[in-house]
């Protein structure tokens, strides 16, 4: 035998075949989820294409039809894909390809870090090929089970009884109203008994506080901010929301999100949690949210959005506004919304509430209005138990000088737009319009 020859043992060459084999499966379940992504992803390109076809870098702004029939509604209640754009820094991709175990077993886990830090694959006792299929098997039981939930969730009737004081009668006949109108709308409208959308993507912004079973969906520009400081305190990571910071609030990593759990997980706390969501009159929103990030200095949304919105709208732009992205005008705002070919996506602080929280699958137990937020938060937390002492704050902790946007300041914003943009604008949003009874705006 030549020293340069190699022989393998009939046990060196079962563990290589078998390293492939587990290769080769790993790989093959990685590629099926990311199919399936890439798919859903060019389906609804293709919907939203169908939506505004005619809509092009020139001619972005062709009105669609005024009248919302019963079909266009409910397509767009039960096929919806949120993949709105988010901060780098605030981005979480938390979507397991295999579910955690209570087993020790090989477990692929993509995620993002801060300082872009990799979970290691866990090491297995015993046939890891064994391991891997009972694995991806329980994984399409979960997926089934899940899928096979009675879409949308029955409401249930508020527990009311820890709620002693007579002064919430007006607080509880509100909220029954409008609990009944949104179940009332969803029924006439939603028609569907399975999800359409992926699970993870359904529950990405539901914000979880175990200790008092509370599922809170954030609405950026609906007092999320102090939503989430009330949230650190119920769950005993403040004594105080009075005194938590705007960044510790949003980049702090402080709270659990749904998604961040197991299929097990999440089923469990939709079924048994109390699932509040709190909105606000779209284009009050709208106008909030282009005040917060384009007309004050912001590392993010300037050069990422600034830019490409003045590039793509404004004619003539000058050097310095094309290389900086500051001063974009509310004009060029909402052209670029409602263009869908947009030069970049969307934003959970503009997207609507139907494609952040899916009210009409997702059946939430308390449907709070910023326009009566003191109100109807403090109600919330006799509902819940919370300490006497803690009250829903009320500051306003980022450009505390500017006035709050209200419908005069709306109007001001609106009258530098035309009958039409407005219009669209009012179509764009027309489903938070309906599902949540807001009156219509003067077009």
């Amino acid at each position: 035998m030549q020293p340069s020859e190699v022989v393998m043992t009939p046990r060196q060459v079962f563990l290589s075949v078998l390293m492939f084999g587990v290769a080769g499966l790993l790989l093959f379940m990685y590629l099926q989820v990311w199919f399936e992504e890439q798919r859903t992803g060019r389906v609804e390109k293709r919907r939203e294409q169908r939506a505004t076809s005619g809509w092009g870098p020139t001619h972005y702004l062709r009105p669609l039809p005024r009248i919302m029939t019963r079909e266009k509604i409910q397509e767009y209640i039960t096929n919806q894909n949120p993949k709105s754009h988010m901060p780098r820094d605030r981005k979480e991709k938390t979507e397991n390809l295999l579910l955690h175990s209570e087993k020790p077993t090989r477990v692929l886990t993509e995620t993002s870090h801060p300082q872009g830090e990799a979970r290691a694959l866990g090491r297995t006792t015993g046939s890891p090929t064994v391991k891997l299929t009972e694995r991806h098997q329980g994984t399409n039981t979960l997926f089934r089970k899940f899928s096979e939930m009675k879409w949308p969730m029955d409401v249930r009737p508020l527990n009311k009884s820890l709620v002693s004081d007579g002064k919430w009668k007006r607080a509880d006949a509100t909220q029954e109203k409008r609990r009944s109108f949104l179940q009332e709308f969803c029924k006439k409208y939603g028609g569907v008994s399975r999800p359409q959308s992926h699970l993870f993507h359904m529950v990405s912004r539901i914000y979880v506080e175990d200790k008092h079973k509370i599922l809170y969906c954030e609405v950026p520009k609906a007092g999320c901010s102090n939503w989430k400081r009330v949230l650190m305190v119920l769950s005993g990571l403040a004594p105080s929301a009075d005194n938590i910071s705007h960044d510790a609030v949003h980049y702090g990593k402080h709270l659990k999100k749904l998604d961040s759990f197991d299929l097990k997980g999440i089923h469990t706390r939709l079924n048994t949690y109390i699932k509040a969501v709190f909105v606000r009159d779209p284009m009050e929103r709208l106008v909030s949210a282009f005040r917060d990030k384009f007309e004050h200095p912001n590392s993010y949304y300037h050069p990422v959005f600034g830019k490409a919105i003045i590039k793509k709208y404004r004619p003539n732009a000058c050097e310095e506004a094309l290389n900086n992205g500051s001063g974009v005008k509310f004009k060029e705002f909402i052209h670029y919304l409602l263009d869908s070919h947009r030069p970049v996506g969307m934003d959970i602080h503009w997207e609507k509430v139907s494609k952040l929280c899916y009210p009409c699958l997702i059946s939430y137990d308390f449907v709070g209005k910023f326009e009566t937020l003191e109100e109807d938060a403090n109600y919330f937390l006799q509902l819940i138990g919370a300490p006497k002492e803690l009250k829903f704050p009320n500051f306003k902790d980022r450009h505390a000088s500017d006035r709050r946007t209200n419908a005069q300041v709306v109007r001001q914003y609106l009258k530098d737009l035309t009958r039409t943009e407005r219009q669209l604008i009012y179509d764009f949003y027309s489903l938070d319009y309906l599902m949540f009874n807001y009156t219509t705006p003067f077009l």
